[in-house]
């Protein structure tokens, strides 16, 4: 095998980026657009992390939280971790006041 391909193993696919609005009405979805991605994703090592890009997020309620939350578990039960860049403050506020701001961790 060749390094390249090697390396390719390692690197989970990127999960589709937050859109600027999840709310109740786009969290739905925006899991099942995630779970395609995981399910049509390259072969990872275990724990291997799967970037998300949070930094379009500007209108959101605590949907975000729970579509984050279920596409963390989609991920766990593929041996896979959520990684979320670029999380927006208040997001981050909201992930601290439900108390799940470790699961949400870059």
């Amino acid at each position: 095998m060749s390094a390249a391909s090697t390396t390719s193993l390692a690197l989970a696919a990127a999960l589709p980026a937050l859109p600027e609005r999840l709310t109740h009405e786009q969290a739905d979805a925006y899991v099942q657009r995630c779970q395609a991605a995981i399910e049509g994703g390259r072969a990872t090592d275990p724990g291997a992390a799967w970037p998300l890009d949070a930094s379009a997020l500007q209108h959101f309620d605590s949907s975000a939280l729970a579509a984050l939350l279920a596409v963390s578990r989609l991920l766990q039960a593929r041996g896979g971790r959520l990684q979320v860049q670029h999380m927006p403050l208040r997001l981050r506020e909201l992930a601290a006041l439900y108390g799940v701001s470790e699961l949400l961790a870059a």
